[in-house]
């Protein structure tokens, strides 16, 4: 969800920003600040009905997972409002880029390794203290992390699939679809996932059970690699 577009008028107008297969997120400013409105939209295949109790009851779900992570010590955005009618969600805009923006000028200009360092570290900091919360994100990748001007602070963002869960099983997938989408976009970025995993393992009490899992689902995407 990077953000570059400006808002039309102070005066609440909604500025388009991305399109996805579940919700438009839109920039706009609520009581005087900048902020992000995402709406899900309503599936026409599905009853109206139906549609509407589960278009609301994903909405409220990924409002309890961002309040949820924040209690649990991991930043998100704050979260302004909730619109069960118009399925809408407004919350804080972080001004910042994303880390993958960060990790894909590294791959053009070069590693600064400190930084990659401090944003590892925050990264698997985040993640070992949702998990240990029972909140799986659901869809940790560099474009749903952002980083806050001013501070250098990570700030998780888009909950849309996030979920509830102790299963280490769980827990391991949501880091493989991390360490997946590291190899892919920013091999430039050398062991990042290395750094990532080591600060999970300080944050986390419960890592061993999920790095057991991690490995075997590892297993599992290597041999449907080859099969593929």
């Amino acid at each position: 969800m990077e953000m570059a577009s400006k808002t039309d008028s102070e005066n609440g107008s909604l500025t388009l920003v991305k399109q996805g297969a579940e919700a438009r997120v839109f920039e706009s400013v609520f009581v005087g600040k900048r902020s992000i409105v995402k709406e899900r939209f309503s599936k026409k295949y599905r009853h109206p009905s139906l549609d509407s109790k589960l278009t609301l009851k994903r909405l409220n779900a990924e409002a309890r997972s961002m309040t949820k992570a924040r209690r649990l010590g991991v930043s998100t955005p704050v979260l302004f409002a909730v619109d069960p009618l118009l399925h809408t969600l407004t919350f804080e805009y972080v001004e910042g880029p994303s880390v993958k923006d960060v990790f894909l000028e590294f791959g053009l200009t070069g590693v600064v390794q400190e930084r990659l360092d401090d944003i590892a570290t925050q990264i698997g900091d985040a993640i070992g203290k949702l998990h240990d919360g029972g909140l799986v994100h659901g869809d940790l990748t560099t474009s749903n992390m952002l980083i806050r001007n001013g501070t250098s602070q990570l700030v998780l963002i888009d909950f849309g699939l996030s979920f509830t869960s102790t299963l280490p099983e769980d827990k391991a997938v949501d880091l493989y679809v991390l360490e997946r989408a590291l190899i892919s976009m920013h091999s430039s970025c050398g062991n990042v996932m290395d750094l990532i995993l080591a600060a999970y393992k300080k944050s986390s009490k419960q890592w061993s059970s999920t790095f057991n899992k991690l490995a075997q689902v590892r297993q599992r995407g290597r041999k449907r690699t080859m099969v593929g």
